[in-house]
């Protein structure tokens, strides 16, 4: 176990969870726990309840955030926490119960609407005064949601994905229990563990990377690809899980300092239209964009900095879908050749798309969407 004090203080851990009463305590009296119905359960929110009154901390669930979160979820859950008046927030989950407590933080310090926190807005609001202490507790291996300052969340009526949050946002303190992972169905782990690949994979070749970035994309990928098919091969394998757990905080802290690119852009538009999970289509179109972005040199030695050559990491990531009983391919996925002008359009338009480190045109994102319908050559 350690415990790491960065823009967030990282403290890591099997059995970690039992620490929550302590570290809320020092951070006030009453707190708003951020669930879904999943975690709920399988226990894990009772166990945080237990915890924290253990601790004499006086506490309320909010457990109705889905998947993709909106506006809507963020609203549900202010309108408990107005009644309730935490002191402290702490989001039990993945990143979709990260970014609704996220979400549930900005409106609770400063008002609404949301939108006004959505970094792509001309009008955007900046934050004024602190936000609450938050603790995040990540179930899963992937997002990196629990050292970062943005949430993401989409507009419950437009259907745009915005990107909230300001530098100096991030949570109080993560909390990583790798013993938190092993109720995980194998499609979650796998999910979610590409998603975190992905993430390692996108920040060590982005336009904003540094030498700090780096140190923690080239961890992150470290840890991942030496980890990812043992806790699918042994899920109950508890140093595996807490190594793709750091891996996928080491990659979520690149993100802060380097951001992503094209294959979350490329991503999105195929969650919203087609309702593929998140981490089958980053990984779906990696291969791809890696082929694409290594045309241009420079980002072919940053590529290579990973430890192989472009072109064996894209099989290797096609490998690791195959080996998770993920599809490799779109048309797996239920996309159709008719949608790409649509998917193209609004990849386009996706923040990630600017810091690729290649410049990219609407057509160069269709040419990447018509050569992922099949599994043959790019």
């Amino acid at each position: 176990m350690f415990d790491w004090q960065l823009h967030t203080r990282i403290v890591c851990g099997a059995g970690a969870l039992a620490q929550l009463g302590e570290l809320a305590q020092k951070r006030g009296t009453r707190a708003l726990l951020v669930s879904d119905p999943g975690i709920v359960a399988v226990g894990h929110t009772a166990r945080a309840e237990a915890f924290l009154r253990e601790a004499g901390i006086e506490s309320t669930l909010f457990s109705d955030v889905h998947e993709n979160p909106t506006t809507d979820d963020v609203d549900a859950c202010w309108e408990v926490a107005k009644a309730f008046r935490p002191d402290v927030l702490i989001a039990l989950g993945g990143g979709s119960a990260m970014d609704t407590a996220k979400g549930c933080n900005f409106l609770l310090t400063h008002g609404g609407p949301l939108s006004d926190f959505w970094v792509a807005s001309p009008n955007r609001r900046g934050f004024s005064q602190p936000l609450l202490p938050s603790i995040t507790i990540p179930t899963t291996a992937g997002t990196g949601s629990e050292v970062q300052c943005h949430a993401l969340i989409a507009d419950a009526q437009t259907h745009a994905k915005m990107a909230l949050g300001e530098t100096g946002a991030e949570p109080t303190i993560a909390l990583l229990d790798p013993e938190l992972t092993l109720t995980l169905p194998r499609s979650v782990t796998a999910q979610t563990g590409i998603d975190a690949l992905v993430h390692a994979i996108e920040t060590a070749v982005t336009k904003p990377r540094t030498p700090h970035s780096l140190l923690f994309s080239h961890e992150a990928f470290r840890k991942i690809s030496a980890n990812f098919s043992r806790v699918l091969e042994k899920p109950e394998d508890i140093q595996a899980r807490e190594a793709m757990l750091l891996g996928s905080t080491w990659a979520g802290l690149a993100i802060e300092y380097s951001m992503l690119g094209i294959a979350h852009s490329l991503a999105n538009p195929l969650t919203a239209h087609f309702g593929v999970v998140h981490g089958q289509a980053v990984g779906v179109m990696l291969p791809h964009v890696i082929h694409f972005n290594a045309q241009d040199p420079t980002t072919r030695r940053a590529y290579e900095a990973l430890g192989q050559s472009p072109e064996a990491l894209a099989e290797k990531v096609t490998e690791w879908l195959r080996f998770a009983g993920l599809a490799t391919n779109l048309s797996a996925c239920g996309v159709s050749e008719d949608a790409i002008p649509t998917l193209s359009s609004e990849a386009v338009r996706q923040w990630t798309a600017s810091f690729n480190p290649r410049s990219v045109t609407t057509d160069d994102l269709a040419s990447l969407y018509h050569a992922a319908l099949t599994d043959k050559a790019r």
